[in-house]
Order: structure tokens, then C-alpha cells, then sequence
């Protein structure tokens, strides 16, 4: 990427987050029967100030993974009556779910034809639905806004809500997060890790996320060794346990407030659930060892270790549908908030892919 097409990319970006959306376009769904999930949500609502009318309330079970009719009368149908019932249909441009509303749905079908979704990936098509659209269920469905990095998000334009889901091991994992959103700032370093012998592309993706940054920003190493200890974290994107020579679970960032992260990994949001703390990444080999079904790394690790923001997946999304980090971190370090940062960056909708963080959450410009 020329120099010259980095400035207007950049500053055409800027100029599109400058008309940012606000706390009243925020929904704020909270399971009631989680007490965690109550208390995140009123914590969240009195940080941000979000109007009360915007509290979201169902009632579903406190699991992880629910089945199709699960979704569709206890979480879907009660999130559509409030938003119709408080006229927020057009107002709410972002759904924030929170730890203890369930996470995945089952679903039949294998590979790109399974019906298994995330639950708030699933969620980000009841605009449309609502406005009377029928959507599939087999496979993933294509997102109105990958690769829109300069327009408004506005439902005329993009028919769907964004949603990110306010989720850590424990309260104090999401108040943090919460309270570092609010503490943001745009300093600090965006991190690319290559992996040796990558044949997928995703190498390609972050070299290119790379160049689309000041130089003076960026560390890149396309060596064999992982990177750990980095300071001063602002971005940071990696294969994670796909990355056979990364061997332990935590990198020891400092990660700055705001900090955000994504990872090419296929089931690093398949759970809340805390790991024994001596517990590590392994191989698929290694199945004595597998935690929560798999043995790759978690996304509420970032968020544990200081991370603002993560993206993650709870079934395998394959390579193309995890987010692009080469429109993700553009977009965040021009001021985009969170929930529009990643969601221009991913390709596919009703699908298994989650972001954890504070829709609203954003840097602002460069210091």
C-alpha cells in the first residue's frame, strides 16, 4: 500500500468515525436468570449511562450451548419484543449480550452447511428479520458491511446490528474491560505475528495490516519465534495455537486501555468456563489434555491478560470468515469504535464467530 493511498484510506476513515454512535444506540440484553449477567449489566448501564428503556431482559437457562428452538423463542423472539415494544427497532445500532445469556447454538450439517452458529452472530440478522427478511439457516450468510471503511453505519445502508457480547472469566474480567474502554486512548503498539510455513494467507493479511499503519506504530517479526512481553499494546493479531511454535497459554502483554486482538483460531470462544490455572495449550494429538473440547487457545484469555477486545470463535469458522485483520486495525486506529471496527473486518454473518468487548469502545486519533 502506497504511502499516499495509507493517508486518504486514513483519512477518509476518520472522517466516517467522526459520526460515531452514542450510548442510546446501545441494547443491553441480560439473562435473568444469571445473577453475573444482571449485575454486568446494570454495571455497564451506569458506566456508560445507557437509558434504562434500553435494558434488554430474557429469561433462558444459564449454559453455554442451547439448540435452535432454545434461540429462537427464548432469546431471539424476547430481544425482538423489547425492541418493538420500546419503538428502538431504528434506534439500537448495537446489541451488547453478557456473560451468562448462552453462547452457541447446535445445529446439523457439516462444514459450510452446518446450522451451528454463535448466538450473537445469529442476533446481528434480527434487523432485518424484523423488517420481514427470511434468512437461511444452513451455512453463513454475507455481511452488508465487510470492507465498508468509510461509510456511516446506519441501517439504510446496512440492514443488521452489531453485536458484541460483554463477557470475561469473571465480574471483575468484564468490569475491567468496561472500565478500560472508557480510559482509552490511541497510543502504543499494533503487533503482528507471522507463523513459519503459513500456506493459507493469513501471513499475507498481516503483513498487509501492517503496511496499513505508521511504520513507527507497528512491530511485525515473520520469524519463527513468538512473540511474548511485548509493552505498551495497543493491536495485536496472530495465529495463536495454530502457530506450532507458540507454547505457552498467556503472552505477558501490558496491554493499554483499549487494546484490542484476533486470532486465526478455530474455537477460541467456544467457552467462559476459567481453565485450572495450570493448564496449557497442547496439540489435537493430545486429546488428555484438551480443555472445553479443544486444546487451542481461548479468547477470554486476552480479555483476562488486559485486552480491551477480542474476537473468537465457538465452532470452526475455516480461515476466510475470521476477521481480516487488514481492515480491522486501519479502522480502529482512525477512530472507528469496537463493534464497527471488527464487523467491517468479517466477512460472514449467522456464523461462528463472537467479539467481546464494549460496542463503543474507540481510541479517537493518534496522539
Amino acid at each position: 500500500m502506497g504511502k499516499r493511498f495509507r493517508i486518504a484510506l486514513l483519512t477518509g476513515l476518520s472522517a466516517a468515525a467522526a459520526l460515531g454512535q452514542t450510548a442510546e444506540n446501545v441494547l443491553v440484553v441480560v439473562n435473568q436468570s444469571s445473577n453475573i449477567s444482571r449485575r454486568i449489566g446494570e454495571y455497564y448501564i451506569r458506566k456508560r449511562q445507557v437509558p434504562l428503556v434500553n435494558l434488554c431482559r430474557i429469561k433462558t437457562a444459564e449454559v453455554e450451548e442451547i439448540s435452535r428452538t432454545v434461540y429462537e423463542t427464548e432469546i431471539e423472539r424476547p430481544i425482538a419484543r423489547c425492541l418493538k415494544s420500546n419503538h428502538l427497532a431504528e434506534k439500537i445500532v448495537y446489541i451488547a449480550t453478557t456473560l451468562g445469556v448462552p453462547l452457541k447454538i447446535q445445529g446439523t450439517g457439516d462444514g459450510m452447511a452446518t446450522e451451528a452458529a454463535s448466538v450473537d452472530s445469529e442476533l446481528t440478522l434480527l434487523y432485518s428479520k424484523l423488517k420481514g427478511a427470511r434468512v437461511r439457516l444452513a451455512g453463513p450468510v454475507p455481511n452488508p458491511f465487510y470492507r465498508q471503511m468509510q461509510p456511516r453505519f446506519e441501517h439504510r445502508l446496512f440492514p443488521i446490528y452489531l453485536v458484541t457480547r460483554l463477557a470475561g472469566y469473571d465480574f471483575q474480567d468484564v468490569a475491567a474491560i468496561i472500565d478500560r474502554s472508557l480510559q482509552a486512548r490511541n497510543r502504543g503498539k499494533f503487533v503482528f505475528d507471522l507463523k513459519a510455513g503459513d500456506s493459507e494467507g493469513g501471513n499475507a493479511w498481516l503483513q498487509e495490516a501492517a503496511r496499513s499503519l505508521p511504520k513507527d506504530r507497528v512491530v511485525l517479526d515473520d520469524s519463527s519465534h513468538v512473540l511474548y512481553n511485548q509493552r505498551e499494546v495497543i493491536g495485536y493479531a496472530a495465529w495463536g495455537s495454530n502457530d506450532r511454535d507458540r507454547k505457552q497459554r498467556m503472552l505477558g502483554f501490558e496491554w493499554l486501555p483499549g487494546a484490542i486482538a484476533t486470532e486465526f483460531v478455530s474455537t477460541d470462544g467456544r467457552t467462559f468456563a476459567r481453565p485450572p490455572d495450570a493448564w496449557n495449550i497442547t496439540t489435537w494429538e493430545d486429546r488428555a489434555h484438551f480443555f472445553a473440547g479443544s486444546p487451542q487457545t481461548l479468547t477470554a484469555d486476552y480479555i483476562h491478560e488486559g485486552a480491551s477486545g477480542c474476537s473468537g470463535h465457538v465452532y470452526e469458522p475455516y480461515l476466510a470468515a475470521t476477521p481480516h485483520p487488514q481492515y480491522l486495525f486501519p479502522a480502529y486506529f482512525s477512530g472507528r469504535n469496537l463493534a464497527e471496527s471488527y464487523y467491517l473486518s468479517i466477512p460472514v454473518l449467522s456464523w461462528q464467530n463472537i467479539v467481546v468487548g464494549d460496542p463503543l469502545c474507540r481510541i479517537g486519533k493518534p496522539e
